[in-house]
């Protein structure tokens, strides 16, 4: 006979009293902010108002995906739903969360104000014990944070069901309160394989104990009961000075390591060159010194490893672009903006110094209405003569693959010595939002949501959108690959080198 769940739901405003009592208790908290502190609903209505009007007078796509009249459905439900006084965290999760991906914008995204941040920085909080894998409807345990106290769920597990929701229903409900471009939901199976417990908790709250559906090492189904983790009291401080440690100890060139790295194997005349970011680390050098070196050792196969790329700056993947592309290329048919300038609503949008400027004389307005931003648009990019790159080239995708990394696998998919291997990219490849990316700063809660400025769409861009870049060789994760950490995308690329090499 089944174990018969019994798990009790520890409501959202005792989720925030857990918090408030265990950051008390556990350390010193700011004397200015209070998590637990209520808003009051007429407040509340006036900060959402105003995200409204914002949303409405200045993004770029807000009815790309979703029509006029379901958004306004979608606005006219969230303000309906504020029927009480709300903490930040209830109107964050609650109301706002659930609003944005509506839009399926992925640069649409809210996030906390800076003072929650800054007040649960390097604080671990009550949460969902389980970090899990996730792809498609499967769900691995890759780490139990009550290791010591349950015997029963361990890393490799298979989970089905988490208080009695199955995992196609769990992750269906996550989804809605995640920002993704279009349908390309990818990059949330890899935000949850990051951080499970986190949105677990914001999103269901905290229970006291949970009903876990599993498959043991036999294949059997079975049911488990395992409480929540709760941090032990000293963890704070000792894991503070950890983390000051750390990062005491990383070198600016481990540093820039963390952002980019190139390897070359003179044996098998393999280059692998991994960038986490499109933004920082010196990446116009970095390129040239690359490709320099490829040159020199007679390097035939690359492999640009853009797996954990959320984007960056454009000129970055331009710079790449031309190392690798044989034919000339723009960075988009389209990139305009719906307004000039932010008024009337500047003083509750944090923008970038030099975004203002940017958008009086870098944009005209033409016959659609739209102020176009025509260096994007126009500007035709020759390849690189010297040191560019002939020989083959093999991009690794995944849902972290965003912004303008699915720009850079957009401009280099088709050509004949370009293979893209891994998963859908979480960019959209029809286009995306994005360029100029401003804060909306609401003015009660400080909750913070980011504006996309411009719609871009792609340069030759396909018919349909609402996908991410579709990889030419799919590689999706396997049960056998995440329990034993291996690298399967990467190891199938050098099996195709050394079988093209056989072949030779």
């Amino acid at each position: 006979m089944g174990l018969k769940f019994i798990y009790t739901s520890l409501s959202k405003s005792f989720l925030l009293f857990a918090i408030s009592t265990f950051l008390l208790t556990g350390c010193s908290i700011s004397k200015n902010y209070s998590p637990d502190k209520k808003f009051p609903r007429e407040e509340l209505q006036q900060d959402f108002s105003l995200l409204r009007n914002i949303l409405e007078k200045k993004h770029p796509s807000l009815y790309w995906y979703t029509p006029k009249d379901s958004m306004d459905n979608y606005f006219q439900q969230g303000y309906e739903s504020i029927k009480d006084s709300m903490t930040e965290l209830q109107f964050g999760w609650n109301i706002i969360a659930p609003l944005t991906n509506k839009i399926h914008c992925g640069h649409t995204s809210f996030s906390m104000s800076n003072r929650w941040n800054k007040f649960i920085r390097n604080r671990r909080l009550p949460s969902f014990p389980l970090h899990l894998k996730i792809w498609a409807d499967t769900m691995m345990v890759t780490a139990n944070l009550n290791n010591n106290k349950d015997s029963v769920i361990k890393r490799g597990t298979l989970i089905t069901s988490i208080n009695g929701i199955s995992n196609q229903e769990l992750l269906q409900k996550m989804f809605g309160y995640m920002a993704q471009d279009g349908y390309a939901n990818n990059v949330n199976n890899i935000r949850l394989s990051l951080s499970f417990p986190y949105f677990h908790r914001n999103i269901f709250g905290l229970y006291d104990r949970y009903g876990i559906g599993y498959v043991d090492s036999s294949g059997i189904q079975k049911n488990a009961l395992i409480p929540y983790y709760n941090p032990p009291s000293d963890s704070l401080s000792k894991n503070k000075k950890v983390l000051f440690d750390k990062r005491e100890k990383l070198s600016r060139q481990q540093k820039l390591q963390m952002i980019r790295s190139f390897k070359t194997d003179t044996t098998t005349g393999l280059a692998v060159m991994r960038l986490s970011s499109f933004s920082k680390g010196h990446l116009q050098n970095f390129f040239r010194r690359s490709f320099v070196k490829i040159k020199k050792d007679h390097v035939k196969n690359l492999v640009v490893d853009i797996r954990n790329n959320g984007g960056g700056d454009i000129n970055n993947f331009v710079s790449l672009t031309r190392y690798l592309r044989n034919s000339s290329f723009k960075v988009a048919d389209t990139a305009a903006s719906i307004a000039k300038n932010f008024r009337p609503y500047s003083k509750y949008i944090k923008a970038d110094f030099f975004d203002k400027p940017a958008l009086f004389f870098l944009t005209k307005k033409q016959k659609d209405g739209r102020y176009h931003f025509g260096y994007w648009e126009k500007r035709t990019i020759k390849p690189r003569r010297h040191n560019h790159f002939n020989g083959n080239v093999y991009i690794l995708t995944n849902g972290l693959t965003f912004s303008a990394s699915a720009l850079f696998c957009n401009s280099v998919k088709g050509q004949s010595n370009v293979l893209l291997v891994g998963e859908e990219t979480g960019g959209g490849w029809y286009g995306n939002s994005g360029i100029m990316i401003p804060d909306i700063i609401l003015p009660n809660t400080r909750l913070r949501i980011r504006l996309p400025f411009f719609r871009l769409v792609q340069y030759n861009h396909i018919a349909k959108k609402g996908t991410g870049v579709l990889p030419d060789i799919l590689v999706n994760p396997t049960t056998e690959d995440v329990r034993n950490n291996i690298d399967r995308k990467m190891k199938i690329v050098k099996e195709m080198i050394l079988n093209n090499k056989a072949d030779n």
